[in-house]
């Protein structure tokens, strides 16, 4: 009765398409609904107030109210969203796609001029 299961597993296997996609070369994911992503910052609308900074657990925000800069670490952003609510301008917005892969840590900053 094993081998009967094992083979039949087997078939199974083969016949059907892998699981898996060959990102990120392979066909686009589909974003479902409530699916994170990641955070933009629309850059014009910010206040440079800090509470996104204060709010976010991980530390991935820095904001320079002097210099009118916005810095993200993105490797180290958990994408909980918990800056997105506390924003009073609503500059930060959560946007359902993916961040290529990266190599390096590397921070993103934006300035307001």
């Amino acid at each position: 009765m094993g081998l009967f299961a094992l083979t039949k597993t087997v078939i199974k296997s083969v016949l059907r398409r892998p699981a898996t996609i060959k990102y990120p070369f392979g066909p686009k994911r589909p974003y479902y609904k409530g699916a994170r992503g990641s955070i933009k910052q629309d850059i014009t609308k910010c206040i440079f107030c800090g509470l996104c900074e204060k709010k976010c657990p991980t530390g991935a925000l820095s904001v320079n109210r002097d210099k009118k800069e916005w810095t993200i670490d993105r490797l180290r952003c958990i994408t909980c969203g918990y800056c997105t609510e506390i924003c009073p301008k609503k500059c930060l917005t959560m946007e359902p796609d993916y961040k290529p892969p990266v190599t390096g840590r590397k921070k993103e900053t934006y300035k307001n001029t």
